[in-house]
């Protein structure tokens, strides 16, 4: 007689499909992006105009007037993504050459449903001084520069200099990006539980560059950072703790949190940092177990729960709802209620792009959040559906259309379009891709 697989199992081989053929795919294909041809090629006579003798004339003219080449290059869409591989999903330093075929992903995905053209860059060093004149080297080639997987705490040191010393947007997905969607879910739990971010206190798992921006992007959007209580490998943060003692050695961000946050005082573990919390969002270990079902089981009434980590979760979400709480989200597609970057950055680009922002800025990935929130409220939210899936192009739209009109309204766009104009121009860069 076949044995009946459990829930549990089931859910624990879904988990475990796309693992399994995800190399064969990848081989199949040998990758997975490429660059195409954006103009029409009837013969090779087009190349007097593509190429020479043609393109010395755009080639004399941004010479004379370097903004130009936002009008006869591909550099107002172009955005690279960088990485030294020092921590790369869930899996830790394993170098760039072995986090290419994230940063393949990461353009296939600025591509599809964002119209971004993205390229993957891994750079050979991990120090920062090199990283960051790399950067700025390579830099005339894009309008925007997209960071990834880089560990903390040398990627705030390497996002501040980049943005200070380059004129296009430069952002870490990892911090922003991140923050941006989860205060959207956050944003959306909190109406479904009827609780409002300013009264809630939160249990912040994991005290790398997500987490330590989204408690900036939290307070900014409302929310009391007295009531964080934020844990870390050595547990909860709190000024006086022993390895916040040796200056030189202090991470300065883990510190400006240990500072604002917990005003209670508590000191211990993880499950001290959960305790009477009504919204846990843990962002550190990919392993289940991480967090544990009896941490959450003593969490407030109609607790949320967010274990975002990739490629597993800190803790499985029927283990979590087993521990009462009431609303569950991950980091992956194949659960409800994804809470991943991928839902937010396309957007986002695609806005700072349009209107060509000089940067972009936590009032704008509040206004990215807040459009995200909207889009899944206009169809409906419930306990499986709190923010929109991947495959719906309006809230990459929307998205694009919030951001872009924040840039304009804090005076750091060169071009100033209305609503319907970035509306316009999203639906037709997005919907060649989709």
């Amino acid at each position: 007689m076949d044995k009946i697989e459990t829930a549990d199992e089931q859910f624990l081989k879904k988990a475990g499909e796309a693992q399994k053929i995800a190399s064969q795919q990848h081989a199949k294909y040998r990758g997975k992006y490429e660059g195409s041809a954006k103009v029409p090629i009837t013969g090779l006579d087009d190349f007097s105009i593509w190429y020479t003798p043609g393109v010395a004339e755009p080639c004399k003219e941004i010479a004379a007037d370097p903004e130009k080449v936002y009008s006869y290059t591909n550099k107002w869409n172009n955005v690279a993504v960088i990485t030294d591989g020092s921590r790369v999903l869930g899996l830790g330093n394993i170098g760039p050459e072995a986090s290419l075929p994230v940063m393949e992903g990461k353009a296939l995905l600025f591509k599809y449903l964002g119209g971004v053209s993205a390229f993957p860059v891994p750079i050979d060093t991990q120090d920062p001084d090199i990283f960051v004149e790399t950067v700025k080297l390579i830099a005339p080639a894009f309008g925007g520069i997209n960071l990834e997987d880089i560990a903390t705490p040398r990627c705030y040191d390497i996002l501040e200099r980049l943005r200070a010393e380059l004129d296009i947007p430069v952002w870490h997905d990892d911090q922003q990006g991140t923050a941006a969607v989860e205060l959207a879910g956050i944003l959306n739990a909190l109406k479904l539980v009827g609780k409002r971010i300013g009264e809630v206190s939160f249990s912040i798992v994991g005290a790398g560059a997500a987490n330590v921006a989204l408690c900036r992007i939290l307070e900014k959007a409302g929310a009391d950072p007295g009531k964080f209580y934020v844990a870390d490998s050595r547990g909860i943060l709190y000024p006086d703790r022993e390895d916040f003692r040796d200056s030189k050695q202090v991470d300065r961000e883990k510190l400006k949190l240990a500072n604002k946050t917990n005003k209670q005082g508590r000191r211990g573990d993880v499950g001290e940092a959960i305790r009477e919390t009504d919204i846990l969002v843990a962002a550190s270990r990919p392993v289940p177990g991480t967090v544990r079902g009896e941490w959450v089981k003593t969490m407030r009434q109609d607790a949320v729960v967010f274990a975002v980590a990739n490629p597993l979760p800190e803790i499985w979400p029927w283990e979590a709802k087993k521990a009462e709480a009431r609303l569950v989200g991950t980091g992956r597609s194949d659960f409800p209620n994804q809470i991943n970057n991928s839902l937010g950055f396309r957007g986002i680009f695609r806005g700072a792009l349009d209107v060509g922002a000089s940067t972009i800025t936590d009032e704008m990935a509040i206004a990215a959040a807040e459009a995200i929130a909207r889009t899944a409220q206009e169809r409906g939210l419930n306990e499986e559906y709190i923010v929109p899936s991947m495959d719906e192009r309006e809230v990459f739209v929307n998205t694009a259309v919030a951001v872009g009109m924040t840039a304009i309204q804090q005076g750091i766009a060169k071009y100033e379009l209305t609503e319907d104009e970035l509306c316009k121009q999203a639906l037709e860069l997005i919907g060649e891709t989709n």
